[in-house]
């Protein structure tokens, strides 16, 4: 293993996580930030002795002592230009979901990361749930058989859906349910997404935010194989960033189901009555510990780079995602299933209709 020095682009919520996860890893060298939030740039730079900070993000990539960058700048607009920036300035990536708005865009990073032989991956921390790979587990060692079917059922509090849809305006489908679109794509390789149908509901989100409340995705895969993913953000106000998932897998030879509603740990006080602390999906810091998968994906990438090895998520798998997601609100918009791989109009319309835009 050799040390390297990392870039964490981007220190709120998630930047937060990777900054800190990054600072007392072994094989980090050293490590430096950017954030356009002069406070929160010295909170953070406070908190993990980064040895540069900066509010702009070329001085960082113009770092030749850094090789690695985690890009977790919001809006998500800003994820395909600073990824852009950073392959070309000879960085590997680690881009936060997702990695473009247009699918357009993210073949071109895929093609530049492939060019530069830049390792690229995107933010799906999910794969590094632990009850998440057990399923993939159970597929890959044949204890399920055959897969037949899925059915996945996502949800956070309107509080946080809130505050992701005043960032930019994307669908439940792009921001909530595509976490379970990787995870189920992920179990069912080789096969591939060839039908999507999807309709979405409103209710309070369309008041404040003009957003649907949930979206549920049904999909067909080349091989028979049907899966539905229901994600949505308007759960009534409770603990902050709380996060609710149930997960069914049908296969020839058994099922599994997984409970990761994070109701496991309740704390009732008279003040602010019943919490779930721990229940937001990233994960948080609980004294000398990180609660969550997304610090364990931080040092995973860390340790493709350092240790030359792959990266869990391809960008590949991520496009293959979008697609999926971009012909969920296509098919809401219309009504109507949506035939995969997308042709470059249906695409650029899904973009121009709104719901993804």
């Amino acid at each position: 293993m050799r040390q390297i020095e990392v870039g964490v682009i981007g220190t709120g919520w998630c930047g937060g996580i990777r900054a800190e996860a990054s600072a007392t890893y072994p094989a980090v060298k050293a490590l430096h930030l950017a954030e356009t939030r002069p406070d929160r740039l010295a909170e953070v730079a406070g908190a993990t002795g980064a040895a540069t900070a900066t509010l702009d993000y070329r001085e960082l990539i113009a770092n030749e002592a850094v090789s690695a960058v985690f890009v977790c700048a919001t809006p998500e607009t800003t994820h395909y230009p600073i990824a852009r920036d950073a392959l070309l300035a000879g960085k590997h990536v680690l881009v936060e979901k997702p990695m473009a708005i247009e699918l357009s865009g993210a073949d071109e990073l895929i093609a530049l990361a492939r060019r530069q032989g830049l390792k690229f991956t995107i933010g799906y921390s999910q794969r590094f749930n632990p009850k998440f790979a057990y399923v993939k587990q159970c597929f890959e060692d044949g204890t399920l058989g055959r897969p037949v079917s899925a059915l996945v059922s996502r949800h956070i509090t309107r509080g946080l859906g809130k505050k992701i849809t005043g960032r930019i305006k994307l669908s439940p489908a792009a921001m909530e349910a595509t976490h379970d679109l990787d995870f189920v794509l992920w179990c069912l390789e080789p096969a591939k997404p060839v039908r999507v149908y999807a309709q979405a509901a409103y209710g309070v989100m369309q008041e404040s935010v003009d957003a649907p409340d949930v979206m549920y995705i049904m999909v067909t895969m080349d091989n028979g194989v049907t899966f539905t993913v229901g994600a949505g953000w308007s759960l009534p106000p409770g603990y902050p960033n709380f996060s609710t998932t149930w997960i069914e897998f049908l296969g020839t030879a058994g099922a599994i189901s997984v409970d990761d509603t994070r109701r496991d740990v309740a704390l009732r006080t008279t003040r602010s009555g019943t919490l779930f602390p721990m229940s937001s999906m990233p994960g948080e810091r609980v004294g000398h510990v990180f609660a969550g998968p997304m610090a364990i994906e931080t040092t995973s990438f860390i340790d493709a780079v350092s240790r030359d090895r792959p990266v869990l998520v391809t960008p590949e798998q991520a496009r293959a995602v979008m697609e999926v997601y971009t012909a969920a609100d296509l098919s809401a918009e219309r009504n109507e299933p949506i035939t995969l791989p997308l042709r470059p109009s249906i695409a650029q319309e899904a973009i121009l209709s709104g719901t993804t835009r």
